[in-house]
């Protein structure tokens, strides 16, 4: 797993205890984690002894066969699945790090929301890692609030994957109870929502700090999924299913995240104390970095190259 931050903590919670109950998959998560200095201890070491991601996810306990790993390549040596959940704008970084160290059987998912450019404008993550790495790639993005999960609390997500059986075998993997999965096959949709979900979000965090007003944020978050969805239907190289919209992927985080998302809550504060984005990151993010704004300025740089700005 190449999860340095909050979600991916989550989500190797649910991975590890669901892989010590189903003989398919090997029996120790190995995570990558990016080492850092916690009060004098390495933060690799809190984790393989205290079981206790304590700077991204404290309070949660992991299950004790997820194994934190300081070398990516390590951490990838010889997998057979490879779960995703890096800011985005660090892929490339990654993928050419472990590019030929996995084998070709190998299969990926990723949580990652966003996107990047290329040459034709758009370029989805996914795109990038199955390019780079030659692998099949599913996406999983819904409303999935990182310390909800880590609780257990009832919540949905969608796994979009264009090989069904791929899709339904990360189902297996990740699925519990209180974490239900849909499997869609209109995965580039999908991956849309995960990423322009997070531009609403900060706008919607921006009437909470202008005092706007609920009918305001409901008017922000109506016309945003409008442009979500005619954004999909002008990029996306496949089918644009209008149902997919109303998974968990779709109007499901788009509510969760214009209300109770970081990018909302960052937002509210830019605008209330003046502060920039980085300081922010830093006082309330524990230093993870925000997807909404780096998502708003490439799909802004998208549309610009497209000349459809003023649509």
């Amino acid at each position: 797993m190449v999860v340095p931050e909050q979600v991916g903590s989550a989500v190797a919670k649910i991975v590890g205890n669901n892989v010590k109950k189903l003989q398919k998959f090997a029996s120790t998560v190995k995570m990558w984690v990016f080492e850092e200095n916690i009060n004098g201890r390495k933060l690799t070491d809190i984790i393989n002894n205290e079981h206790e991601n304590v700077k991204y996810l404290p309070g949660y306990k992991l299950p004790d066969n997820v194994v934190a790993v300081p070398n990516l390549n390590e951490a990838v040596r010889d997998a057979d699945l490879l779960v995703f959940v890096i800011p985005h704008q660090f892929i490339h970084k990654v993928c050419d790090e472990i590019t030929g160290r996995v084998p070709k059987k190998a299969l990926g998912i990723t949580l990652i929301k966003g996107i990047d450019e290329g040459p034709e404008g758009l370029k989805l993550i996914s795109d990038i890692i199955r390019e780079k790495m030659g692998i099949d790639i599913s996406v999983l993005m819904g409303a999935n609030i990182a310390n909800e999960v880590a609780a257990e609390k009832f919540c949905e997500t969608t796994i979009g994957s264009k090989i069904l059986e791929n899709g339904l075998l990360f189902k297996e993997l990740l699925q519990t109870p209180n974490f239900r999965i849909t499997v869609v096959d209109d995965a580039d949709t999908v991956e849309l929502c995960g990423a322009l979900k997070n531009i609403v979000a900060v706008g919607a965090g921006f009437c909470d700090g202008l005092g706007c007003g609920d009918n305001t944020k409901a008017a922000v978050i109506r016309l945003g999924l409008m442009e979500m969805i005619a954004f999909a239907r002008v990029f996306c190289k496949g089918q644009v299913s209008t149902a997919t919209f109303l998974e968990s992927c779709g109007v499901a985080d788009l509510i969760t995240t214009c209300y109770g998302g970081r990018n909302r809550r960052v937002a509210e504060a830019f605008v209330k104390t003046g502060k920039s984005i980085e300081e922010l990151e830093q006082e309330m993010l524990n230093g993870q970095k925000l997807q909404g704004p780096q998502t708003s300025a490439e799909v802004y740089r998208i549309l610009k190259q497209k000349g459809m700005l003023e649509k």
